[in-house]
């Protein structure tokens, strides 16, 4: 039986990208239902210690770690900071990316291999480092924050058209490779979200959201609590006979 009020009690979870947005919302919501937080950012200390001292007044323990996704060495090392701290990773978000705005023919190879970097194998780097302790317990989550691009594609976003479509695959091998071990994995695609954005990789936004909520079922832009209960949702024992899925959260915009 698990504590409904409480049902990540005595778990732990690291969400990349969670000092602001989606991945502090998906943070916080995990804090509220029980579990510890890992809280990760690249360069703001002071947004994820914020968001790490409110997941501290929601009763339970949280860290933040200043740490580049990208870079597998520093994702370990978050990662065995985490163990130190909690004793174990059991559920790892990976939500952080970047959203350039290029022309295909403008991208270069070294930016797309950063955008890949970052926003695709990071997630690998993250899995890779704390598949081994949840494959120990026999028991954990990974969860991999995709998006509408990756589903229906988007003109000006290669890379992270590319990336997003990309997670999903890496999910369902995840899935099939560690699903005897106790462990599922699946991938949380959210719609028109509301969000603090870089207007300069958003130029046309406000038009295009105001198009899109005309054909939307519900009528509204979703919310990052929308994306973190999902979340919650396939973090949770209710959810462990769900595994190499996507869950799109998106109001209906797209069916599939």
């Amino acid at each position: 039986m698990t504590n409904r009020e409480k049902p990540l009690a005595g778990k732990t979870a690291l969400v990349t990208g969670s000092g602001q947005n989606i991945g502090k919302g998906i943070a916080l919501r995990f804090a509220a239902a029980g579990a510890n937080v890992v809280i990760n950012g690249l360069r703001n200390r002071e947004s994820i210690e914020q968001v790490a001292k409110e997941a501290r007044a929601l009763g339970v323990g949280a860290m933040a770690v200043l740490a580049d996704i990208g870079d597998p060495g520093a994702v370990q090392r978050m990662v065995d900071q985490a163990c130190q701290e909690f004793g174990t990773v059991d559920i790892a978000v990976s939500n952080a990316a970047q959203r350039p705005h290029q022309a295909f023919l403008e991208i270069s190879p070294a930016e797309w291999n950063r955008v890949l970097n970052n926003n695709l194998s990071s997630s690998f780097y993250l899995a890779r480092a704390a598949l081994p302790g949840m494959r120990t317990k026999h028991w954990g989550r990974i969860i991999h924050i995709s998006g509408h691009d990756g589903f229906s594609g988007r003109a000006n976003r290669a890379h992270n058209v590319t990336c997003k479509a990309g997670l999903f695959a890496l999910s369902k091998a995840i899935a099939i490779e560690f699903g005897p071990d106790g462990i599922t994995a699946n991938t949380v695609s959210p719609g028109m979200i509301h969000t603090t954005r870089d207007p300069k990789n958003y130029p046309d936004y406000e038009q295009r959201a105001q198009q899109r909520l005309q054909v939307i079922p519900v009528r509204r832009r979703g919310t990052v609590e929308d994306i973190a209960e999902a979340c919650l949702y396939l973090a949770s024992e209710a959810a462990g006979f769900v595994t190499g899925q996507v869950l799109h959260v998106n109001g209906g915009e797209d069916m599939y």
